[in-house]
């Protein structure tokens, strides 16, 4: 038993997972600074409150710090905007690409539109003459039509 839990600590997706919260955490401690300490200074500043983390209101001697949300708010905000643009967009962009190198390998046949190679010059399945594609830039064929 205990052998089959330290195997499960020592696999390598549990040991990255776990860097990557850490790494994860300092980013995000790291943004709240930047969050704290630089742009709600500025936001502060146009409001003409010089602390704007410090903002509250009181009701029924009950303090509300709503400065202290809107500096998670923005920090929240920051954080996502930086995964989206930095891990996700980049991800979408290179997966799309891909997608599209795997679908200009076919083609469809004029004749009886089965699936057939873009550099075939004849159809497998109706054994009908198709016109040849043309090889543009990079590689990637220009099929007739485009």
């Amino acid at each position: 038993m205990l052998r089959g839990f330290r195997n499960f600590l020592l696999r390598a997706s549990l040991i990255d997972l776990a860097i990557a919260v850490v790494i994860g955490v300092a980013f995000g401690t790291l943004i709240d600074a930047i969050v704290a300490d630089l742009i709600t200074p500025l936001i502060a500043a146009l409001g003409g409150r010089p602390d704007f983390a410090g903002l509250m209101f009181r009701v029924n001697h009950s303090t509300f710090r709503y400065g202290a949300l809107v500096n998670a708010i923005l920090a929240f905000l920051i954080v996502a905007a930086t995964v989206y643009f930095f891990v996700v967009l980049p991800v979408n962009k290179f997966l799309e690409r891909t997608r599209a190198e795997k679908d200009i390998t076919t083609r469809d046949c004029p004749e009886c539109l089965g699936r057939i190679p873009a550099a075939a010059r004849k159809c497998m399945f109706c054994a009908s003459e198709v016109p040849p594609t043309i090889i543009g830039e990079m590689g990637a064929p220009i099929l007739p039509g485009n």
